[in-house]
């Protein structure tokens, strides 16, 4: 069966994260596969209209109003006000399957909201973990509810974030699956050398590498504590930190206190096609992480040969076995301690084995593969009726539920008006890319 797949996210290229590369390597390896594939997000900057990129993969850049929020750059909620343009989009593209990523996109919810009122089936990705205390992940988590009533199937990149998005969302278990993130093997892998560590190292200092955006949530002020310390205790043992930040100011400050120009290099923001290159100038990675689903760069890192310290959160214990994984509780003393035992151990890790058993364990032309599979179940299944997703509306709560079920009534008005004003047959299909050339 192929599928005519628009991905719908407000985070993609030339953004810089674990969205932005899932959404990449997944539309390439599905147009390699036969499908195909556009992506709809907002405009980057002078970045607006359309754009093609590698293997014919045609991205809408959309002009729409974006804030910076904790999260990342969105667009603002505007429930209804984008229908008119993304139902061009979708007839436009012949759009089969409406597959939205990451929950704290608001594009990515209203294009679910209405290609289930036109009848396309819809999938959503979930990335993140949030809490359930807190004013901020309070709002999103009821969002979420409502948005998940309209979707057809749920992935999520790991176990953890199963878990946690069936208890925010209050969904079925049965409506959700666990899909990993994965990594490219070509790209990420050691040095060409052979053996192990000690023996390409000889008498070379050990290298320690972290790349990570440097903020709280990705546990930066716990680096800039464990830095020093591993420092004191290692004469010989260097740093090479990527990434950027509001945090960066207090590791520069943090070198500077500690006079460790000469040992802690900043290289600051990293393209993602430079992270091999910098993954290979060390051997044992740190990720500080707070909160993770999955965390791509520690599998991207591992691919690279390295022995990897962690910290223990989310759904990083279920990605690698634990004689590639170090795991820390999220304190500077047990960091160090686990960075401590990484820098005893790493001269025996053969760096070849570990490029070898991720390429086996992640990579994307399986992760597509299961990705398809989903992509046949919500395309066979009956689209829910108007009275149904009112029903589903009106189960959320007295109030909310009022008002979810009077959004739904008003976006199908809306749907019919659309129809009437710009019937479908008179929106131009859009060219298909040549692949066969």
């Amino acid at each position: 069966m192929r599928h005519h797949i628009c991905i719908v996210s407000d985070f993609f290229y030339p953004g810089f994260g674990g969205v932005e590369i899932h959404i990449f390597n997944l539309s390439q390896c599905l147009v390699k596969l036969g499908h195909k594939v556009v992506i709809v997000t907002r405009a980057y900057g002078d970045r607006q209209g359309i754009r093609w990129i590698t293997n014919g993969v045609k991205v809408y850049y959309c002009p729409l109003y974006a804030v910076r929020l904790p999260p990342g750059t969105v667009t603002l909620p505007t429930v209804h006000g984008m229908f008119p343009l993304l139902r061009q989009i979708f007839i436009r593209e012949k759009a089969t399957i409406v597959h939205g990523h990451q929950t704290t996109s608001n594009m990515c919810h209203e294009a679910m909201f209405h290609a289930t009122t036109m009848g396309i089936p819809t999938v959503f990705t979930d990335h993140s973990l949030f809490g359930f205390a807190d004013a901020a992940s309070i709002h999103i988590n009821k969002v979420l509810e409502w948005s998940l009533t309209n979707v057809g199937q749920v992935i999520c990149v790991s176990h953890t974030c199963r878990e946690n998005t069936v208890l925010r969302a209050k969904i079925k278990p049965s409506k959700v699956s666990v899909i990993p993130n994965a990594t490219d093997p070509d790209k990420f892998k050691p040095t060409p050398s052979s053996g192990t560590w000690g023996s390409i190292l000889q008498d070379t200092p050990i290298t320690i590498v972290a790349i990570t955006r440097l903020v709280y949530r990705k546990g930066a002020d716990l680096l800039a504590d464990v830095i020093p310390m591993i420092c004191k205790k290692h004469k010989g043992v260097r740093w090479v930190i990527g990434g950027d930040g509001p945090r960066r100011l207090q590791i520069e400050q943090m070198v500077e206190r500690n006079n460790l120009h000469r040992r802690v290099e900043l290289l600051g923001e990293v393209k993602h096609e430079d992270v091999p290159g910098v993954l290979r100038r060390g051997q044992v990675f740190v990720n500080t992480s707070l909160t993770e689903a999955f965390c791509i760069a520690i599998i991207e890192a591992a691919a690279c040969g390295h022995l990897v310290v962690s910290t223990r959160v989310g759904g990083v214990p279920e990605v690698m076995p634990h004689d590639m994984l170090i795991l820390a509780e999220p304190d500077p003393r047990s960091i160090a301690a686990c960075v401590t035992q990484a820098i005893s151990q790493v001269r025996s890790v053969v760096p070849w084995d570990h490029h070898a058993r991720i390429a086996d364990m992640y990579n994307w032309n399986d992760v597509t593969k299961r990705t398809i599979a989903v992509y046949n179940k919500v395309a066979t299944a009956s689209p829910a009726s108007l009275p149904d997703r009112i029903y589903m509306g009106l189960s959320l709560g007295r109030v909310y539920g009022v008002i979810c079920a009077g959004l739904t009534a008003i976006d199908h008005f809306i749907w019919l008006f659309l129809k009437f004003i710009s019937p479908a047959d008179s929106i131009e299909p859009a060219v298909d890319y040549p692949t066969d050339l």
